[in-house]
């Protein structure tokens, strides 16, 4: 018998260049011979609910847009066990493309109707699920900036958001608590909890961070000068920023976050909890459509 796709989307997402997409999908998944049906969401607590009853439906649930849309998607089939669809819609789409996921339709299309599946890691903050990064401190800032600007497009919101936040930066402290063994603190800029490698359409602030190895890569970014920090991000695009000493890396399945004041924790570019919050990896969660 073959699968049937249920296709999730928000038609607001990525601007709306989802529901822009839309029609195109459509068509190729018809000229593939897929069986689908599609349903658009309101927010990603309606995402989650389709998703339940997709999985239930014993269909391939398809998210079609970005990391928030993918991480809330996946969070419901986590515990089910069903299959993760994804063509991407969003703005920055790193997830997918570290998950080596065509971004165009056609590519993203071919690769849902073909064999190739992997199991990787899923996170979750206070039980809340995300698949790629959750982030505090000056990051807290940078994505509420991104989130509520509108007239820039694609990728290039968040390099405004990272200027924009810069601007009225103070550091933070930071105190850590990994495995329940190893305690740490800092004076800085932010905490990265890594399970996939980039955020922020193309920013690879954890480069070394594997998708099925048990893990999170937690990149924690000390204190240092505006200008210093300003010169450094140009190599987060390359992931070239950790070699800085102002940035330290550990690694553990488990961690407990808190500050000197209130961060909300994001994660796939959406608010996820507020600190103090514990982020755990469940390894080798999830069953995705992906190349191995």
């Amino acid at each position: 018998m073959e699968p049937i796709f249920s296709l999730i989307f928000n038609p607001v997402a990525g601007g709306g260049r989802t529901a822009k997409m839309m029609p195109e999908v459509q068509r190729c998944l018809a000229s593939l011979g897929a069986s689908f049906d599609s349903t658009e969401s309101r927010d990603l607590q309606h995402a989650r609910s389709l998703a339940r009853a997709g999985a239930s439906a014993g269909e391939i649930v398809v998210a079609i847009g970005g990391d928030g849309l993918i991480g809330a998607v996946a969070g419901e089939l986590e515990t089910t066990g069903a299959t993760l669809g994804i063509i991407p819609g969003g703005r920055g789409n790193d997830f997918a493309r570290v998950l080596g996921i065509p971004t165009d339709v056609k590519g993203a299309c071919s690769l849902l109707v073909g064999p190739e599946r992997r199991e990787i890691d899923i996170g979750s903050v206070d039980g809340h699920w995300f698949v790629g990064i959750a982030s505090a401190g000056y990051d807290s800032d940078a994505n509420a900036i991104a989130n509520s600007t509108k007239l820039i497009s694609g990728s290039a919101v968040y390099c405004y958001a990272a200027l924009r936040a810069l601007a009225g930066w103070k550091p933070a402290r930071f105190d850590l608590e990994i495995d329940d063994r190893l305690k740490l603190s800092y004076t800085g800029y932010s905490i990265v909890c890594a399970n996939s490698k980039a955020y922020g359409g193309g920013m690879f602030v954890a480069p070394d961070a594997e998708l099925d190895d048990g893990l999170l890569d937690i990149v924690m970014t000390g204190d240092t000068s505006k200008a210093r920090f300003l010169m450094s991000l140009p190599k987060v695009f390359k992931g070239t920023h950790v070699d800085n000493p102002s940035v330290g890396i550990q690694r553990g399945s488990k961690v407990r976050v808190s500050a000197d004041r209130p961060f909300v924790m994001y994660a796939d570019g959406d608010p996820i909890a507020q600190l103090p919050a514990t982020v755990e990896i469940h390894h080798r969660a999830l069953r995705v459509i992906a190349p191995r």
